[in-house]
């Protein structure tokens, strides 16, 4: 999963949708954002709600020779193959959606797989984010982007920030003027080594 800084078509997005409505704010606004990228930079779409993927369940203790299967190992295996990863999920409760939730914890259960690569291959990938909320300050959605840049730290992943938009009835997030101009560039900036707090607190020090 590692890259370089430019947009080429070395570099692949897995898009995961999590919202519980088709066609939401959130992913309006994600579209807006990919429809900047390189004709030849690869994307793939992925609708949780579409999947047959259970609460996620912890049994890394109980059943050790557990294999993914199904949807579940279609969804591993999309996430793995992706350089790039966006997280499109509307601000629910100041968090992700429980859709996005059950996915990320599903990496948890990838992680314990006998045999797994799923560490290698996801370090040095680049996590991202887009969400949608109904609020005008948008730094309400602090909750959900520290959740995604220690995830990405755990991983050792560059995470590249949240694209936040202010919109709650369908389609109205195209008129947040300033969400829809940083869509243009924001699968171009810059994307960082993300690190936990007291790392950077030691690097200072």
């Amino acid at each position: 999963m590692t890259q370089d800084a430019t947009l080429g078509p070395d570099r692949s997005f897995l898009f995961v949708l999590g919202s519980s409505r088709a066609d939401g704010n959130s992913e309006t606004l994600a579209r807006a954002a990919a429809a900047h990228l390189p004709a030849d930079v690869p994307q793939r779409w992925v609708d949780l709600n579409r999947l047959a993927l259970p609460d996620f369940q912890d049994g890394r203790h109980e059943d050790a020779g557990r294999r993914a299967e199904g949807d579940e190992e279609l969804l591993r295996r999309a996430t793995v193959d992706a350089t790039d990863i966006v997280i499109v999920s509307p601000l629910y409760w100041y968090s992700l959606s429980a859709q996005t939730k059950r996915y990320l914890d599903y990496w948890s259960g990838w992680l314990n797989v006998p045999g797994s690569d799923f560490k290698e291959r996801m370090e040095g990938g680049t996590l991202w984010g887009v969400t949608a909320m109904a609020h005008d300050e948008h730094e309400v959605a602090d909750g959900l982007i520290t959740g995604l840049s220690l995830s990405a730290a755990y991983l050792r992943m560059r995470f590249g920030g949240v694209l936040t938009g202010t919109a709650s009835r369908p389609g109205r997030v195209r008129a947040d003027e300033r969400a829809m101009t940083r869509a243009r560039t924001f699968f171009r900036s810059e994307a960082p080594l993300a690190r936990f707090p007291y790392e950077e607190a030691g690097a200072v020090a």
